[in-house]
């Protein structure tokens, strides 16, 4: 990677990591003032028993919520935001703590812009850097190890009228606390759990490769692999394992910083189209698309894609392996990780395998990834025809 003449890197999240994490969140939210929070989750949390476990040790903290809503939805709207934000105002509410994944984390995210910039409509505040100060404290406890939404700046919520996903962005949507606890994720089923790794593991590595890659950025997602590959081969067998679960979330975690502040690229554009078109989950869209991408866009990616070899396969399998031969050596030990996830926790390699029948949709996702900023991040930026060309190879 050349180092830009110029680069940014922003993260002010404090990371409570480790064993007891859940413990040492009621000091760390008083610590910023707060005294009424109110806890966003959602029904299967709260089915886990999850809920239960975090508020008693919020309890416990002198840090007892004000209130809990339970109910988010996994694609959260505008009316579901207005509606707790009303509640947040009628109760005196002075943070918020989200407990969940990424529908959970944005809702939070997307009150905290109405209960501290003000007005009852979110579309107000849609689009880039249209908020001026800091928010109420927010602490994250993500339980799915995949989005990174813990430490990005952006929230994405469903308009209640038109049905379109509509992006907030601003450095002051990044909340104030994210706690990484190996509890929060160990009831997450095996699939789930493939999927959200897979999230985190293409958030690494189009990071990685972003024409915006800088060196923090590009440490950070090199680091994040080799958590991620260390750990997702164990899983299967050890699903309860707290230090695979902690070293998913971690991972997870450091891609959210290095895509945060490099961006992401083809993979996602075509990912979230196909997601927004056809309904299948975002951490499947990854693993579906991640070869064809990078295949793509070599060989202008192959110095990247040579140093990943060394956090998939180990030290010991770089050294032996011939400079030149690097960059398919990492193809080929993705391809082998998603065989064994397709083994042993069925997650879909192809189209074919998760569900789709018919091609005739493939012509309107390209349409849509065409059009997805994402593209912008490309080292070798494709065409609508060329889009189709890669559905078609995910068949």
């Amino acid at each position: 990677m050349t180092t830009p003449r110029y680069y940014e890197f922003f993260c002010p999240v404090k990371l409570l990591v480790g064993q007891q994490a859940i413990e040492q969140l009621p000091a760390a939210l008083a610590a910023l003032g707060a005294t009424r929070p109110l806890l966003l989750t959602d029904p299967g949390i709260v089915a886990s028993g999850l809920a239960k476990m975090v508020g008693e040790q919020l309890a416990a903290g002198v840090m007892t919520p004000a209130a809990i809503e339970d109910q988010i939805p996994p694609d959260s709207s505008t009316a579901v935001v207005e509606r707790i934000a009303e509640r947040y105002r009628a109760l005196g509410c002075d943070a918020l703590i989200a407990l969940g994944g990424g529908s959970v984390i944005d809702t939070a995210k997307a009150v905290n812009i109405l209960v501290s910039m003000g007005g009852a409509r979110l579309l107000d505040w849609a689009g880039a850097d249209l908020l001026t100060r800091p928010l109420a404290p927010l602490a994250v406890l993500p339980t799915t190890a995949g989005t990174g939404s813990e430490v990005t700046q952006v929230a994405v919520i469903r308009d209640e009228g038109s049905g379109r996903k509509v992006p907030f962005t601003s450095p002051f949507l990044l909340p104030n606390l994210a706690v990484l606890d190996a509890r929060l994720t160990q009831t997450l089923p095996l699939p789930i759990s493939a999927a959200t790794a897979m999230d985190a593991m293409t958030h690494a590595i189009e990071a990685l490769i972003s024409n915006a890659a800088n060196p923090l950025s590009s440490a950070l997602a090199l680091l994040a692999v080799e958590k991620i590959a260390a750990a997702l081969p164990l899983l299967p067998e050890h699903p309860s394992d707290p230090g695979l679960r902690l070293a998913l979330a971690e991972g997870a975690t450091l891609a959210g910083m290095a895509f945060s502040n490099a961006m992401v690229g083809l993979v996602h554009a075509l990912g979230h189209s196909l997601g927004a078109h056809c309904h299948l989950p975002h951490g499947l869209c990854m693993n579906l698309f991640l070869p064809v991408a990078l295949a793509y866009q070599r060989p202008q990616i192959d110095d990247e894609l040579a140093r990943l070899l060394l956090p998939l396969a180990g030290a010991d399998a770089y050294a032996a392996c011939p400079s030149a031969a690097r960059a398919d050596a990492t193809m080929a030990c993705l391809q082998h990780l998603r065989d064994q996830l397709w083994q042993q926790a069925a997650l879909p390699r192809t189209l074919r395998e998760a569900g789709l029948s018919d091609r005739a949709p493939l012509a309107a996702v390209a349409h849509l990834a065409h059009n997805d900023g994402a593209l912008l991040y490309c080292r070798k930026a494709p065409d609508r025809d060329t889009l189709l060309h890669l559905l078609e190879q995910a068949w």
